[in-house]
């Protein structure tokens, strides 16, 4: 697990250290300094090991030099634009969560960031406590979805959860990690009902606070993935469907073998 530690602000360096009981290995991309020690320091004593960066240069540098399990990314920073950070961390760490530490509290925003590769986010100002509730909820599923070793199968499609891959007809999916949570959850439950509250606990966290737009962007891109890779293949796969369930939820349809690829559906 990752640490960040130095004389001075000048000199850092980065080690890979072991903390007995740590729940996570996390960086903190944040460039107020107030704000970086006060996260760092709850989110150690909750027991995680904390890398705390305060630029995108050095964001990237621990990004390349480890693994993460997740990151939590100021958008807001000195030195490069914070949705082309998201982006590449996104690319140099794809099965880390990635939570967007953000002042910007326009729905478009949002749906930006979580477009760029974001899998949740917090507006600032937030609590030490909820934010934690969040960290720990992100850790645990992610956890529990490693330690499944089954798979499920809707129509065309299989989604291996032992080994987190997604296949359409035979031919590999590539999804981002919340995007692959949130296709596992509906496959394993397909031509059923589940409801927005049922799928942002198991797929985000009981302890979820917020807005549930996360979940209707990271539904909006599963529907675009899937259909892309569907037209992509001669002849075209079968599309499984994602259906809005009007003020109620989603529900996936295994859609028969050979029917025709739908358009992408707008939300």
């Amino acid at each position: 697990m990752w640490t960040l530690s130095g004389r001075s602000d000048s000199d850092w360096r980065w080690e890979l250290l072991t903390y007995p009981g740590a729940v996570g290995s996390i960086m903190l991309v944040e460039d107020d300094f107030t704000i970086g020690d006060l996260v760092q320091s709850a989110l150690r004593a909750d027991g995680h090991s904390v890398a705390w960066v305060r630029t995108g240069a050095d964001a990237n540098r621990v990004a390349a030099s480890g693994s993460l399990d997740l990151i939590l990314l100021d958008l807001g920073l000195p030195d490069v634009d914070g949705l082309d950070l998201c982006r590449a961390l996104r690319q140099s760490q794809s099965e880390a969560v990635l939570v967007m530490l953000t002042a910007r509290r326009e729905d478009m925003d949002v749906i930006v960031g979580l477009e760029s590769g974001a899998d949740d986010y917090l507006t600032k100002p937030f609590g030490t406590g909820q934010l934690l509730a969040r960290v720990r909820a992100h850790l645990r599923r992610a956890a529990q979805s490693h330690d499944e070793a089954s798979s499920y199968t809707a129509g065309d499609l299989l989604v291996d959860v032992s080994v987190r891959r997604c296949f359409l007809a035979g031919h590999e999916v590539v999804l981002r990690s919340k995007e692959f949570d949130l296709l596992s959850r509906l496959a394993s439950a397909a031509g059923e009902a589940l409801s927005r509250e049922t799928l942002m606990s198991d797929v985000w966290g009981i302890n979820w606070f917020g807005s549930t737009k996360t979940l209707d962007v990271h539904v909006a891109a599963l529907r675009r993935r899937l259909s892309l890779a569907a037209s992509a293949q001669r002849p075209p796969a079968a599309v499984p469907e994602i259906t809005t369930l009007r003020r109620f939820g989603y529900r996936l349809e295994a859609a028969r073998p050979g029917s025709e690829v739908p358009e992408t559906p707008v939300t």
